[in-house]
C-alpha cells in the first residue's frame, strides 16, 4: 500500500512535529537559526513529542565526521525544477547526544559545492532560486514517502519559504497532510534581492497558478517572508531586523503569532505555542 492510500489515524499516542530548516548546528553554523534548531527539536522531543528534521545536505557537511548514510528506501525520486529532472538523494544522521534523527536532502548539482549560499567572491549563487524550489518540493515528497503524517510543521529560513504555499495548494488534498498545521519563523533575508522574475516561473510545480505566487511580491520585488506568512497557520518573528512590509504583515495577520524573544525565553515559549496549536484532547488516546 502506498503512503497516499493510507488512512491516517488522528488519535496518535504522540504528537508529531516536523522541523524543516535551512541550517542546523553541528552541521552548519550560518546564523542564529543553526543554534536554535539544534536545541528546539531536542527540547520538543523531551516533552513527549515525536520529532523529525529535514535540511539540505550542503557540500560543506562532512559525511564521515557526522556519520551520514543514504536511506535507500527514500532515495530515487526525481524533482522537477524549471522543466528539468533532478535526482533526490536522502541521507540520515543521528544528532550527537540525542536520539534525534536528521534527514538530509541531497543533489550533486545543487549542493555539492564548497560554499553554502554565496560563491568564493561572496556573491549569491545564481541558482539559489532553483535550489530552494528543489528543497521545498523535495520536503513535501519526502514526507509522503516517510508515511509519517506531521501534526505540526515548523519552517525555519528563506530556503523553506515555499513549503507553506505548496502545503496549502498542490498538496492540500494529500491524506498525509490532512491534519498538519504549519508555523513559519520569519528571519531577515537578503538573498531574495538577487532573485529575478524567473522565480515566479521556477516556483511553479504541478498545477500551481502564477497568481498563487502573488503573495511573494511586494512593490514589484520578491518577498519570500511575505509569501510564506500569507500561507502559514501561525507565525513567529524569528528576527528583530525584518523588513517593514513583513513586520506589518505579521501584525495585521489574524493567525496565532509570537514576537521575537530573547534566547533564554524562546524555548519554553515555542513549545507552549506548539501545544496551543495541537492541543492533546481526551480522545487522543481512545481505549
Amino acid at each position: 500500500m502506498q503512503p497516499s492510500e493510507l488512512k491516517y489515524d488522528r488519535y496518535m499516542s504522540k504528537k508529531r512535529v516536523l522541523f524543516v530548516t535551512q541550517e542546523m548546528n553541528p552541521y552548519t553554523t550560518i546564523s542564529d537559526i543553526s543554534e536554535m534548531v539544534a536545541k528546539l527539536p531536542q527540547s520538543t522531543q523531551e516533552k513527549g513529542m515525536e520529532i523529525r528534521v529535514l535540511m539540505p545536505k550542503y557540500g560543506v557537511i562532512n559525511e564521515r565526521r557526522h556519520r551520514l548514510h543514504e536511506v535507500v528506501r527514500l532515495s530515487g525520486m526525481n524533482i522537477i525544477v524549471d522543466d528539468d529532472d533532478f535526482p533526490l538523494i536522502i541521507k540520515v544522521a543521528s544528532l550527537p547526544g540525542s536520539r534525534l534523527q536528521v534527514y538530509f536532502l541531497d543533489n550533486e548539482e545543487f549542493f555539492k559545492r564548497k560554499f553554502i549560499f554565496d560563491d568564493e567572491d561572496e556573491k549569491p549563487f545564481e541558482d539559489n532560486m532553483d535550489r530552494m524550489v528543489f528543497f521545498c518540493k523535495g520536503v513535501m515528497e519526502t514526507v509522503k514517502k516517510f508515511g509519517w503524517p506531521p501534526d505540526l510543521i515548523h519552517c525555519h529560513g528563506w530556503m523553506t519559504s515555499l513549503v507553506p504555499l505548496y502545503l496549502k495548494s498542490v498538496y492540500k488534498d494529500e491524506p498525509i497532510f490532512a491534519q498538519s498545521k504549519l508555523i513559519y519563523s520569519a528571519y531577515s533575508n537578503d538573498y531574495e534581492d538577487s532573485f529575478g522574475d524567473s522565480f515566479f516561473v521556477k516556483a511553479l510545480i504541478n498545477n500551481l497558478e502564477v497568481s498563487q505566487l502573488d503573495a511573494y511580491k511586494h512593490e514589484g520585488k520578491i518577498s519570500l517572508n511575505a509569501g510564506a506568512i500569507t500561507y502559514a497557520d501561525a507565525v513567529i518573528q524569528g528576527s528583530g531586523k525584518l523588513k517593514k512590509n513583513v513586520l506589518d504583515l505579521i501584525e495585521s495577520s489574524d493567525v496565532p503569532k509570537l514576537p521575537v524573544l530573547a534566547k533564554e525565553e524562546y524555548m519554553e515559549a515555542y513549545i507552549e505555542f506548539y501545544q496551543s496549536l495541537m492541543p492533546i484532547e481526551e480522545t487522543d488516546n481512545p481505549e
